[in-house]
């Protein structure tokens, strides 16, 4: 007489029956849908939460790369005769040549910065300048490319261009000229006064990030030399590379370029401008990877608990079975069977309502705001306008093999016990 292959469809046929079974006839129903939601909702949490963190990292980091310079080259200074530190880039031109001619790097541009206090109508807000040229802000896709921008980029040498939020701050709209004030100004014989000049806004922008929103204006580079005293001077060179992720191994290559024109330069990337940040979010991410991952885990164990019940209710059937030539792997896989089918059942429900809540996280999200009143995101506190989320198949093949794992090693002590009952022992009473 052959033997039956392993998972041959009488197992299958036996394990579907005792899963269906009612409590009437000793199943374990009730513990088979708990166990089944369990995991369901165990493995739907941490697909959300995968897709949450990394939609959040994304957007991060696109609003970073999209409004900010990827590398800096800035100067280490040198001490004047009156003891001060003067950090001014003389031969920005030649420097942004060489950076620009680096392999990898697709853009270099001097750069005024200064801060300064705007007003309008009685209203006021401080303010970060960025002198720049207009070929150059128009290669910021996340200014240029603002799907909520206003007004008109190609005007930008007749005015300047204002974040969305100090335009809000201020009640500004375009074509409107506020007055920017700086304290380093005019030197008189009386002192320094401050300078006091009107733009008209060409064009409101909104980046994506509170922060930048809030606090940043564009004006033509030469005008911003002239208004912060800046004249034949820049104070950094700003630098965009083709690939962000990977701007670590352009650091030497700028370092050596710039030498070669002005010695003393040194290199800022985006990472090391937001890197505690991205760091913090690495370790956040591991940590609520490990908490949901026990949360699978407590979910699985509920299997454990349905076949040991379901084990002890069919006692009788596993005696019957052993008599009639059932092997000790035949039992052991019909169990096996009953656990690890609630588990991918489970997996699966997990896996389509997660993938269900990042796609639709939007009006989910609309509506929770709605229900709680409204406040639920504070940009100010979060820096970024939504709750994100990215679905990405690396994150969803983790979650589906950390479920499906611990779901058929969790099966295994039960479908053994199973398979080690003396049927002797099991018809003893019947």
């Amino acid at each position: 007489m052959a033997t039956p292959l392993p998972f041959s469809r009488f197992e299958w046929l036996i394990a579907w029956r005792y899963l269906r079974a009612r409590r009437a006839e000793g199943g374990v129903s009730v513990m088979t849908w708990i166990s089944l939601i369990g995991i369901a909702l165990a493995v739907f949490a941490l697909i959300a939460t995968l897709a949450v963190r990394t939609g959040f990292r994304s957007e991060f980091v696109g609003t970073i790369l999209g409004a900010n310079a990827h590398v800096t080259l800035y100067s280490h200074g040198t001490v004047t005769e009156q003891g001060q530190l003067d950090r001014r880039l003389t031969e920005y031109d030649a420097l942004a040549e060489a950076a620009a001619a680096v392999p990898g790097v697709i853009r270099s541009a001097p750069l005024i910065k200064g801060q300064v206090m705007a007003s309008l109508r009685q209203r006021s807000a401080g303010v970060e300048v960025f002198g720049i040229s207009a070929a150059n802000i128009a290669s910021l896709p996340g200014i240029a490319q603002s799907e909520a921008a206003i007004g008109d980029l190609s005007r930008f040498d007749e005015g300047v261009a204002l974040g969305s939020g100090v335009a809000r701050e201020l009640g500004v709209s375009v074509g409107d000229r506020i007055k920017l004030i700086s304290p380093d100004g005019v030197k008189t014989a009386f002192g320094t006064s401050p300078r006091v000049n009107a733009y008209e806004v060409v064009y409101i922008f909104t980046a994506g990030r509170y922060d930048i929103d809030r606090t940043r204006l564009y004006m033509p580079f030469a005008e911003a030399q002239s208004y912060f005293n800046r004249e034949g001077f820049a104070d950094e060179i700003e630098v965009m590379v083709e690939d962000p992720e990977t701007v670590d191994r352009l650091v030497l290559p700028l370092l050596q370029a710039g030498d070669e024109v002005a010695p003393g330069i040194g290199v800022w990337t985006w990472r090391d401008a937001s890197g505690g940040f991205l760091r913090a979010l690495e370790v956040e991410d591991n940590v609520m990877f490990i908490i949901l991952s026990i949360l699978v885990l407590i979910a699985t164990m509920n299997i454990v608990s349905g076949l040991i019940m379901l084990v002890k209710n069919k006692g009788r059937d596993i005696g019957i079975l052993r008599t009639i030539g059932l092997s000790e792997g035949s039992v052991m896989r019909v169990f096996f069977l009953c656990g690890a089918c609630t588990g991918v059942i489970g997996t699966v429900l997990g896996v389509i309502l997660g993938c269900l809540f990042a796609i639709y996280i939007d009006p989910i999200f609309s509506f929770v705001n709605y229900v709680m009143g409204g406040g639920v995101w504070d940009p100010a506190i979060r820096g970024i306008y939504a709750l994100p989320a990215e679905l990405r198949l690396a994150d969803v093949l983790s979650a589906v093999a950390l479920s499906l794992t611990l779901s058929f090693v969790i099966t295994i002590f039960p479908a053994r016990r199973a398979a080690r009952m003396n049927p002797v022992e099991a018809l003893r009473y019947e």
